[in-house]
Order: C-alpha cells, then sequence, then structure tokens
C-alpha cells in the first residue's frame, strides 16, 4: 500500500509541470473567438524545470521519453548550465552528458561556450576522458561555433572552473587536444595565457606539445615552448631531452653544439647540458641577455649546467654585450675565483678585438693560448683573417690561412672571400686562385662572391681568358653567375677588345633577366669606340 501511494506521488509530481504549461494552451484553443482571458495556472518556476530535468535523467528515461514529457518546455543556456552543474558530481556525469547531447539533437538546442565548458569539466574530474576530448575536438575543429576564437573556450572553462568544481586536468587536456589537432601555436599560446592566470601544466602536456612541434619544422616554436617550461619550473625529464636532440639532429646542428661544450669542458657532457647550453645561446643570440641570465641561475640551482659553461656563458653574454673593457673586467674577476679560461673563451676575446681594430691585443691572445696548450679552432682563424684583412696586414690575413689549412681546418667562404677580395684588388690574383684550388681538393665550396672577386682580379690585369675560364668552372660547380661576375667578365672581355665576346655574355644577362648596370654599356661603348665601331657604339647608346 505504501508503495502505492509514494508511486502516486511521483506520478503527480511529474504530471504538475505539462499540466501548468498546458493549462493555457488549452483554454486558449476552447474559445477561438474569445478575448484573452486570464489563466491563474502560473508557469512552472525555473528551479522547478530543472529538478524535474534532473529526476528525469537520474531515472534513465530513453529519450523518446524524455522528448514527449519536456516537449513543452524552452530551453534556454541558463537551464541548460542549471542542468550541468546540479549534475556535475561524478556519479552524475555520464547523465550529464547524456543531457547535453538530448538537448542538442532532440530539443535542437545550440550549446555555446560556458555549456561546453561546464560538460567538459565534468567529465574530465569523472574521468570520463574520452568524452570529454571528443566535446574539446568539436570545438576546436569550428564545428560547433562557428568561427568563435578557441580562446573563448579557454575564457569559459576559468570562469566555470570553480562553480563545477573542476580540476587542472581539465586545461592539460585542452592543450593535449590542440597538439593532437596539430594546433600548436594555438597550444603553445594558451600555455601562456593559463600561467597568467595562475594556471601550470604538467610535464605531460609539455612534452606532448614539443613531440608534435619536433615532427614539424617549427624550430623556433620548439625552443620557445622549452624555455617557457623551464621559466614556469616545469622541468625536462630524459623523454623532453630526447626530443630536444632528435630537433637539434633534424637542424644539423648536434654536433656544432657537441664541437662548442667540448671546446669549453674538455670532455663530452650529458645529453641534458648539450639541449640546456643550446637553449641559453640561442637566447643571448637574440639580444634577450638578461632573460638568458635569469634562466642561467635557475639552471645551476637545479644542476642542469655545469660551472665551467655558465661561467664561459657569463662571459659570452659580457663580450657580446660589450664594452669589451669591461667584459675583460668580469673575466679577471671570474680568473681570480677559480675560473680556467678555455678556447671558447680565447677566441671570443680575439673575435672581440679583431672587431674593434686591435689585431696586436687578439696576436697576444693568441700567443697565450699557445703558451697554456689550449688549441685554437676554425673560428679563431676566421676571426683573425678577416680582422687581419680590414686591418689591411693581407700579409698575416694569408698566413693565418695557411696555417689553419696546415692545422686541417678549412676556411669559411665568409673569411676567405674577405681575404681573395683584397688579394685581388692589390694584384695577387694568382695568388688567390692558387689557394682557391688547393681548398677545392679539400672539400672547400666556393661561392658566386669568391668567383667574382678572381674573375674581377683577372680582369683588372686584362687577362679575359682565364676569367673566362673560371665562368665555365662556376657553370661545372652548378653555380649560377649573378650580375657581379658578368659585369667583371664583360668588364674583362671589352677591356682586352675581345668585343664579339663580351656582347654574347651581354645578351646572357639580358636572357637570364639579370639587372644591367650602366657600368656593363660604358665598358662595351668604349672598347666599340676605339675600334672605330661608332655605329655599334651609337645602337648601343640607345
Amino acid at each position: 500500500m505504501l508503495n502505492c501511494i509514494m508511486r502516486l506521488a511521483n506520478f503527480n509530481s511529474e504530471c504538475t509541470l505539462s499540466q501548468s504549461i498546458a493549462g493555457s494552451v488549452l483554454a486558449r484553443r476552447s474559445m477561438p473567438n474569445a478575448r484573452p482571458i486570464l489563466i491563474h495556472t502560473l508557469p512552472p518556476h525555473p528551479d522547478s524545470i530543472v529538478n524535474i530535468i534532473c529526476d528525469s535523467f537520474r531515472k534513465a528515461l530513453n529519450w523518446d521519453a524524455l522528448t514527449r514529457r519536456f516537449g513543452l518546455i524552452e530551453l534556454d543556456h541558463s537551464i541548460v548550465q542549471q542542468v550541468l552543474l546540479q549534475l556535475k558530481e561524478p556519479a552524475d556525469a555520464k547523465r550529464a552528458l547524456g543531457f547535453f547531447h538530448w538537448s542538442a539533437r532532440q530539443k535542437r538546442f545550440q550549446h555555446d561556450a560556458s555549456s561546453y565548458a561546464i560538460a567538459i569539466h565534468i567529465l574530465v574530474r569523472a574521468k570520463l576522458i574520452r568524452d570529454a576530448r571528443a566535446l574539446l575536438e568539436s570545438v576546436l575543429k569550428d564545428e560547433v561555433l562557428g568561427r568563435s576564437c578557441p580562446f573563448s573556450v579557454v575564457d569559459s572553462l576559468l570562469g566555470s572552473y570553480e562553480s563545477a568544481n573542476s580540476i587542472p586536468m581539465v586545461f592539460d587536456l585542452f592543450v593535449q587536444t590542440c597538439a593532437k589537432l596539430r594546433m600548436t601555436e594555438l597550444g603553445f599560446d594558451v600555455c601562456r595565457y593559463l600561467d597568467d592566470h595562475g594556471f601550470t601544466l604538467s610535464l605531460v602536456t609539455y612534452n606532448t606539445l614539443i613531440h608534435v612541434v619536433q615532427k614539424s619544422d617549427q624550430t623556433a616554436l620548439l625552443w620557445k615552448i622549452y624555455e617557457h617550461m623551464i621559466r614556469q619550473r616545469t622541468y625536462p625529464s630524459e623523454v623532453t631531452v630526447r626530443m630536444m636532440i632528435s630537433a637539434l639532429c633534424k637542424e644539423g646542428k648536434l654536433q656544432e653544439s657537441v664541437d662548442m661544450l667540448d671546446r669549453i669542458h674538455g670532455k663530452r657532457c650529458s645529453p641534458t647540458v648539450i639541449v640546456n647550453t643550446v637553449l641559453l645561446f640561442r637566447i643571448f643570440e637574440e639580444g634577450r641577455a638578461e632573460e638568458a641570465m635569469v634562466l642561467l641561475k635557475r639552471m645551476l640551482q637545479k644542476n642542469m649546467i655545469l660551472d665551467t659553461i655558465s661561467y664561459s656563458l657569463i662571459v659570452y653574454a659580457k663580450v657580446k654585450l660589450g664594452p669589451l673593457d669591461s667584459a675583460q673586467e668580469v673575466y679577471e674577476k671570474m680568473l681570480n675565483r677559480g675560473f680556467h679560461a678555455n678556447s671558447f673563451v680565447y677566441t671570443l676575446f680575439i673575435g672581440a678585438n679583431c672587431k674593434e681594430g686591435r689585431i696586436d691585443d687578439a696576436f697576444r691572445l693568441m700567443e697565450e693560448m699557445r703558451d697554456m696548450g689550449l688549441k685554437p679552432y676554425d673560428e679563431t682563424f676566421h676571426h683573425l683573417i678577416v680582422g687581419c684583412t680590414k686591418a689591411g696586414r693581407l700579409e698575416e690575413s694569408v698566413k693565418f690561412c695557411q696555417k689553419m689549412m696546415e692545422m686541417g681546418f678549412i676556411p669559411a667562404a665568409l673569411a676567405f672571400n674577405e681575404m681573395i677580395g683584397k688579394l685581388c684588388e692589390n694584384g695577387g690574383v694568382k695568388e688567390a686562385n692558387e689557394m682557391l684550388t688547393v681548398l677545392l681538393d679539400e672539400g672547400f665550396n666556393p661561392d658566386e662572391i669568391t668567383y667574382s672577386h678572381l674573375i674581377g682580379g683577372y680582369a683588372k690585369e686584362g687577362k679575359a681568358q682565364e676569367a673566362v675560364k673560371l665562368y665555365y668552372e662556376m657553370k661545372y660547380r652548378l653555380l649560377s653567375p649573378g650580375s657581379l661576375v658578368f659585369e667583371s667578365l664583360i668588364s674583362s672581355l671589352s677591356e682586352c677588345g675581345e668585343l664579339h665576346e663580351a656582347e654574347r655574355y651581354l645578351k646572357l644577362m639580358k636572357d637570364q633577366s639579370l639587372p644591367l648596370s650602366a657600368h656593363i654599356y660604358e665598358k662595351i661603348i668604349a672598347s666599340q669606340q676605339e675600334k672605330g665601331n661608332k655605329t655599334t657604339a651609337l645602337q648601343l647608346c640607345k
């Protein structure tokens, strides 16, 4: 008997909602021609609607029954969010998800960012990760919110975080979903945005983001993410370091980084030290010395970098920021504290002195290196070759080039071109060409500037055929001659009176749409006039 009474009470409460909504409708239909009259049956209170909907979903009614029962109810965002929040506990999470989908499909209700945010919070807290990720993917793919900014969802997640009694994992899942969808830049932007709002993401999330970025060609973004996670005191794991080492391999910079650390530390460093040192160098190179120093201190506190390397990086920063005398003072203080100089630091000071034209000081440092048993490397010689050349000490520049070749180093094209450019200007084109011949056998890769210097040198000496040989050597090496080469070649041929050949190369320039200077025409016109070819000269003038 008691059970019957209880069932009857439940039935009456469930019917109340439908009766109150339908009352006014039936009254109006029964008197179609009558004037509107006031029906004293009041519409149901929103709270009662929310409670009845929640009770219905807890009773696990099927969608058809739910639709019949709530067919006359007009849902709005306030009601939807209240229902979701009443079903926010993990035990009701699946019911909340059911209501979310039912209202969208059966009631054609368009959920906004706030509804999605609350539903995602509920699912994540209940560990229904697959369902939460599905909702996130729908939002991020613009399938449900149109072209709405993804940050509106992030803001909604932040806004409903406390009311949904959520957990930080919801933000990790958001960024991980961005990574899965290859939306890596958005994912990183969200990382920084959340940090500003007091939420630090997990190492797993950063690793997920790094893994996806490392597979792409977004090298700059990769290092920004790694830098940011350390700044937020989320320190890398072995997995993180492996991915960063893979990125260095992909860039082709791993060996270069290892060699640099060998010069500083004297022996092979761990992968973690390699990655962290490369990061700091990148920040210094970007001109963010103060930020690099803050990061360096943090790494030292966590034993993520070695003392020897940190001292060398401090010197590097001081030399880069200048002035040189100030950097020298800091270096002297570090020596007094027990720091041992290395080839890397000496090369820094040699380069700085060469740049300022203090060549004798650079020579003195080179001698100190030798006395300490420290070996110079290719960059050390590059500084000296360029510095001596610019200071007009060409003979010493050539000697340093020969010395580095004896030690098995191959000069960089930039340093070699600087030197042979001056040689060719000063009548040393033969010596320059002989040096190039030796270097080619050692694997040196000349460029257009290299050949333009040599061709210009032979042109200056009136040796047109030597210039032509170099032109065809360029073609053999699959180097495309540019305006500099053609200009030197045409000038050389014109001065030697080989006007037909000069005009042939002029035509080649035109065919390749290379820019033509007035100087080229002036050379050919002058030569045509000397030969008495006034008609041809006039045509060229036109």
